[in-house]
Order: C-alpha cells, then sequence, then structure tokens
C-alpha cells in the first residue's frame, strides 16, 4: 500500500537566516496544482480557545506568490551504492558473500545487488537470486545473529549455490543447476538495497564486509574470515571500518569501486569482531566493521527548491512562518529571522531551542494517547490537523524505534517536521493546551510581545555554528521550555556567557540533559547516542555509545561530567505524566536582597494554573544539587508542592530503587526548585527547574505571580548596567 503523504508540505534549507540572506523552500503538493506562498509573523501557537490563540501578523507585503505545484517523492531507507561494479571475466564462476546481523529475518530484503544478481534474507532463509531464478536455503535465520551468506554461480557448469553458516554453527545450503546463467557486466553495486534508479527492498539490520570473489565456493573454512584473508582473491571487498565518520565507503579490492551511503546509515556499531577491549571506535576501528541499516532510515528528502526568499535588510529579529495554502490542506514553514550580523542588538536574547524540536521531530507517540479524544480536541480547536502517526514517510523522532528495536539516532531537518508547526498538539492535556517545544515556547514569544519587551531570536544551531560571539551582545539570554539538547559547543557557548557578566534565565525543565553531535559536512543532521543513564526510549547497545560524527562519548551530559547544575543551578530530578502543581516560596524570597523579584507578588503560592499541565511545576523538573555542581552562593527561591501519583525520580538519581546517590530520601527528589545565583564577573542565572513553567506565564491575560515574577527578572536582566 502506499504511505499516506500529507496535502500540502515542505522544509527549508535551514532554521534561520539573517537579513539579506535567502531561504531555499522544497515544497511537495500531494495532487499537484498551484499552491500560495506567503509570509508570517508568528505571535501566538495556541489553539486552546482559553488561551493566548493562534495569532500570525499578516506580511503578505513582503512575501506572497503563487507557484505550480508538484509531488515530490520520498525515498525511505537506508543504503549503499558503489557507481562502479569491478571488471572481470563474466564467463567465470563469481561468489558474492556478506557478513550479515538480520534486524528483521522473515522479511525480503536485500542485502547485495549487483546488475541482475541480489543475495537477500528472508522467510525461507538466505535466498540467491539470478535474474529471474532464484534458489533459497530453505532455512529461516534468526534475528540479532551473525551469519556469513554467500551466492556462487558458475556460468559453464550451471552450477549455482546459495548458503548460510551462523557464526560458530555448521553451514546450510542449497545447490541446483541452471541454464543459461548469466553473470553481471557492468553497472552499480547496491548494499541493503536494490535498484540503484529507485532503491528498493531495503533491509533492516547490520552488514560488514561484503565482497565479490572469483571462483566457485561451496564452504568456509572459517565463516567469519576478514576482508583482509580474503584480499588476496577479492574483486571487490568494502571494509566498512575505514571511514566511520564519513558517508563514504570503500572498497579494498583491485578496482577501487568506492561508494556512498544514503540516508544515513548507523556507522560506529560493533561487527563480528568487537572484543570489548575498546569501547570507543577511534581507538579500535576494526572492531567497528559493520554498518546499522534501516529500511526507515531518512537522512534527507533531497527535493529539488521551489522557491527562494530573501530576507529584508530592515526585518526585525523574530519567529515567521511561510505558511503554504493548496486546494486540500495547508502548511507552515517556521524560520527565525536573526538580527544583523553588526546589529543593532536588541537587550534581551531569546535561544530557539532547535536542537531539541529537531530530537522530537515527528515524535510518533503511543497510539493509546492519540485517540478519538485527541482528534476530536484537534478539530474543535481548529489545531494543526496531522500526526507523526499517521505519516511514517516522513521519518519518526529520536525518540522512536526502527522495526528491529533499534533506537532511531539521527534526526534531520530536511524534511517536513510536523511537530514544528503552529497549533500542534503533543497531547490531550486535561487541565491546559497540550502543547510542547516550538507551540509551547510560543506562549513566552507572546509574553515578551505582550509585554513589549525588544528582543532578537537566535537558535542553538546558530551558536553551535558561532560560539559565544553570537550571544554576547545581549545582557540577558533566555532559554526556552525544555532546552534539553546540546553539543559540546553550545554548552560552551552558554557558560561563556555567564561567567563573562551574562544573565541567563533558564525558562524550562530538563534542560541542557542529552549530548548530541553534529557532522559539519551535513549541518542538517543531528546524532544522538542514549549510553548508560537517563530518561530513554531506547538505550544504545555496548560498544555503541560514541558518536560517528564526532567520536566523543554520547549519552548524558553529567555522564560527561557536564551536569546542568553546573550552568544552571538545577538540574532534571523528576518525571511526570503531563500534569503540574504550584511552587511555594521559601523564606529566602522575602530577604531584602531578592525582593526585587517578588515586587507585586503578595502570595505565597505560585502557579497553581497554567495551559501546560494546570500548574507551573510539573511534567519534568528540575532541582539544586551542590554534588553535581549547582554553584556556591545559588539560592532557592520557590519549590514545587504537593507530589502527584505520577511523579517519579529520575533513574539516574538511584543506587537502586530506594536509595539515592546523594542520600536524601526518593520521594523527597520528586520537586522542582527556583534558584537564583551570581557569577563572579557580574552575571547571573535565574532557572525556574519546570518544564510547564512557560504554560503559567497566561492566566485571563498574561497576568499573575508567574508572569510578575518573570516580568520583574526579565527587566532587571535586560537593564543597561550589568
Amino acid at each position: 500500500m502506499p504511505a499516506q503523504e500529507l496535502p500540502i508540505a515542505g522544509y527549508l534549507d535551514r532554521f534561520s537566516h539573517r537579513p539579506g540572506e535567502t531561504f531555499s523552500a522544497f515544497v511537495s503538493v500531494r495532487d499537484a496544482g498551484r499552491y500560495r506562498a506567503r509570509l508570517v509573523r508568528v505571535l501566538s501557537g495556541d489553539p486552546n480557545p482559553n488561551g493566548p490563540g493562534m495569532r500570525f501578523e499578516d506580511l503578505s507585503h513582503c512575501f506572497d506568490q503563487s507557484f505550480a505545484g508538484r509531488r515530490q517523492e520520498i525515498r525511505i531507507g537506508s543504503y549503499g551504492v558503489a557507481e562502479a561494479a569491478p571488471q572481470r571475466d563474466t564467463s567465470a564462476a563469481c561468489t558474492w558473500t556478506v557478513l550479515v546481523r538480520p534486524g528483521i529475518a522473515n522479511a525480503g530484503q536485500v542485502l547485495l545487488a549487483e546488475e541482475n544478481v541480489a543475495l537477500l534474507i528472508g522467510a525461507n532463509g538466505a535466498t540467491g537470486r539470478l535474474g529471474t531464478f532464484e534458489l533459497a536455503t530453505g532455512e529461516p535465520m534468526q534475528a540479532a545473529r551473525w551469519y556469513r551468506v554467500w551466492l556462487t554461480a558458475d556460468p559453464a557448469s550451471g552450477r549455482v549455490l546459495v548458503g548460510q553458516q551462523k557464526l560458530g554453527n555448521a553451514a546450510v545450503t542449497s545447490e541446483t543447476q541452471a541454464q543459461g546463467i548469466v553473470l553481471p557486466s557492468g553497472g552499480s553495486v547496491l548494499f541493503a538495497a536494490e535498484d540503484a534508479a529507485a532503491p528498493s527492498h531495503h533491509f533492516t539490520g547490520k552488514l560488514e564486509d561484503p565482497a565479490i570473489i572469483p571462483g566457485f565456493i561451496e564452504a568456509w573454512p572459517d565463516a567469519g574470515a576478514t576482508l583482509e584473508v580474503l584480499a588476496p582473491e577479492i574483486l571487490a571487498g568494502w571494509d566498512f571500518s575505514l571511514g566511520i565518520d564519513s558517508q563514504t565507503i570503500y572498497d579494498i579490492g583491485p578496482h577501487a569501486c568506492h561508494g556512498v551511503l544514503v540516508n544515513s546509515p548507523t556507522r560506529a556499531v560493533v561487527g563480528t569482531r568487537w572484543s570489548g577491549r575498546e569501547q570507543c571506535w577511534r581507538h579500535a576501528p576494526h572492531d567497528y566493521g559493520a554498518i546499522h541499516f534501516h529500511d526507515d532510515d531518512l537522512g534527507d528528502c533531497a527535493w529539488q527548491a521551489d522557491f527562494t526568499w530573501t530576507v529584508p535588510d530592515d526585518m526585525r529579529s523574530g519567529a515567521y512562518a511561510l505558511h503554504l495554502t493548496c486546494d486540500a490542506g495547508e502548511d507552515w514553514l517556521p524560520l527565525y529571522v536573526l538580527p544583523k550580523r553588526q546589529g543593532p542588538f536588541a537587550p534581551i536574547g531569546f535561544l530557539a531551542s532547535t536542537f531539541t524540536y529537531q530530537a522530537y521531530a515527528n515524535h510518533a507517540r503511543a497510539r493509546a494517547t492519540i485517540d478519538d479524544a485527541y482528534f476530536a480536541r484537534v478539530a474543535a480547536w481548529g489545531a494543526y490537523p496531522h500526526n507523526p502517526l499517521q505519516y511514517p514517510l516522513y521519518g519518526h523522532s529520536t525518540y522512536n524505534k526502527h522495526r528491529d528495536g533499534s533506537g532511531i539516532s539521527f534526526s534531520s531537518r530536511h524534511r517536513p517536521i510536523m511537530t514544528m508547526r503552529p497549533g500542534f498538539l503533543t497531547f490531550n492535556d486535561a487541565r491546559g493546551s497540550g502543547l510542547r517545544h516550538y507551540p509551547a515556547d510560543l506562549h513566552l514569544l507572546a509574553w515578551l510581545e505582550a509585554k513589549g519587551f525588544d528582543f532578537d531570536i537566535v537558535t542553538d544551531e546558530d551558536l553551535d555554528d558561532e560560539g559565544v560571539g553570537l550571544i554576547a551582545p545581549y545582557r540577558t539570554v533566555l532559554t526556552g521550555s525544555h532546552p534539553e539538547y546540546h553539543t559540546l559547543r553550545t554548552l560552551d557557548a552558554l557558560t561563556a556567557y555567564t561567567q563573562r557578566g551574562g544573565r541567563l534565565c533558564y525558562l524550562g525543565g530538563n534542560g541542557f540533559y542529552w549530548r548530541i553531535a553534529r557532522d559539519k559536512a551535513r549541518p542538517h543532521l543531528i546524532e544522538l547516542r542514549r549510553a548508560e543513564g537517563g530518561i530513554r526510549t531506547w538505550a544504545a547497545e555496548p560498544g555503541e555509545y560514541y558518536h560517528q560524527t564526532d567520536g566523543q562519548l554520547g549519552g548524558l551530559w553529567r555522564r560527561n561530567r557536564r551536569p546542568p547544575q553546573m550552568l544552571a543551578g538545577v538540574g532534571f530530578s523528576c518525571q511526570a505524566t503531563f500534569e503540574g502543581v504550584h511552587y511555594r516560596r521559601l523564606p529566602a524570597s522575602h530577604e531584602a536582597r531578592f525582593a526585587w523579584m517578588f515586587d507585586g507578588i503578595e502570595q505565597d503560592v505560585l502557579g497553581d494554573y497554567g495551559l501546560s499541565g494546570g500548574g507551573a511545576a510539573g511534567f519534568e523538573l528540575d532541582r539544586a544539587d551542590p554534588m553535581l555542581g549547582t554553584p556556591d552562593g545559588t539560592v532557592i527561591l520557590a519549590r514545587s508542592e504537593g507530589r502527584l501519583p505520577s511523579f517519579e525520580t529520575v533513574l539516574e538519581e538511584l543506587l537502586v530503587h530506594a536509595i539515592s546517590i546523594n542520600g536524601e530520601k526518593v520521594p523527597d527528589l520528586s520537586r522542582g526548585e527556583i534558584v537564583y545565583f551570581d557569577t563572579q564577573a557580574g552575571g547571573a542565572v535565574f532557572s525556574v527547574g519546570s518544564i510547564t513553567f512557560c504554560g503559567s506565564l497566561w492566566r485571563n491575560g498574561f497576568e499573575g505571580p508567574i508572569s510578575r515574577l518573570l516580568e520583574n527578572v526579565v527587566r532587571k536582566f535586560s537593564a543597561d548596567v550589568r
């Protein structure tokens, strides 16, 4: 069955540009036909009728054009291709072989293909195909086990044999006579798929050491023989342990039939030779001679650009979108305009958490939560109508798994991202709107507009590209509700900013948590390895904790000795369902030196309301901990009150289920804290320790103690004097 497609969908070359720079838009219209693209400024993205609404400023005078739409195909699934096959005598016997660890063993999947020859696995085990002729071993293979599989044919005698041998076990073969065997005479070689013009029958699992060898091979003295052992005889042999940090695959045979990878399969994965002596592929690349292919990998839609738009020289920094409409539907392509490189700069910089938006891109959540009631609310509110569960064609998030149970470790922004749209509902929130990430952060931007603050917007990707110089001009930098994913460069930049006198407002929860990597040659991708520890929907296999793109240890920043507390004073401590409670002010908040923060706030209870889970302290909460680097002099101003039944202490805080690492009672760690500290250079950090905090900026408009608290802090932090 053809995969379901959005009526109209698109993506941009990148999320942000400066005035004078040009966005390229890539658009697909399912039914072809004309479509309109116009520019809007995004003011608010909450469709809840009890919230700030879906509000856009029409900027059609800046850009409004009609285009002839076309359907652009998505070719999902990773594979490798060597454009030129090795030269050989096509009348002589030949063998195709590869080491394989199936992720799915009972589906027809191609391992190695060349012109009219293919080596497959399926319900009948290893299968060889020459033209229309097929021969199978007849013995099903097991998932997650390594095998040597091979196809060998001799045109002169008509002999054809296919074999499979689980490493350490006896071989299973099937042989027959076939007349008129024709072996390949040119073309390309594919790995994990067939048909270079329209790749299909993608393989899910690991491949290692594919090779083409002259002669008829009936049996292997050593089924796990390496390419080095086979090298004197091979026509071509692709050593996947070479160029692990690249998208190139290298043939060590005499014809140098090198190739490339498509759709970003996972490298730096353990192969048949991994011993456990080394955990980092850089130290023992030979142990990492496998590539993990998946039939749902999507590194880049690779569409053709449909139109461009150059940011006017006088356009203010902010959140914008290109609104696309056709007869069958609509889409938004969110974008950010940065200030000019030379300024002028606003006093406030908002750091859009684009790495986190990308990590969650097209997160397909449990079907039990995306139910009829969810879609009924979507329809009643006029929210964004589509959900990633309906459209697997566009790839899923790093919170999802591939069909073989392995985790999705790459996320691309070169594809339509449904979760990054105004009005997208993540949850059917019984007490609020159910927004997360991009649309949830629009609560903060709408608040800044309503309060009359002058602000610029920069993004995680810009910060990774440019370092601390990007944010140095700002008197204060504000994060969104969930700045979870960071590179070493972004974390270093934020640390340098505060150490040099900058003022940081960390306005979320579970921030600065996972370490990610980027490949500068493919900047549209982020890579994640969910190594030991942390709240995870999947775990990386032992030996596969190091990123392929930068060769560094992945996983929690805490495991990399950079706990969030070192930067923000607080770090992840508790997770719940999407619900919240309130904070209660602590005695320190009444001290004279902190009175400015609470000016106009008479009550001790803060945020017992909100558009995100019904409370300002909810879903994921952070707390201070000197053992994890909370700076000396940090003051706790308020603490969440009331532990809901769904609140659970995060796993990395526990030695066993009833003993915490820092010695506190385990239930007591289920709390969020608002903290403040000064830095030696005259800077300051204000952290709220909750994902749902910004949802409580709104109460019958932007009023109430949460709004007043943040307004007091931002006005002080953005003042002209440090």
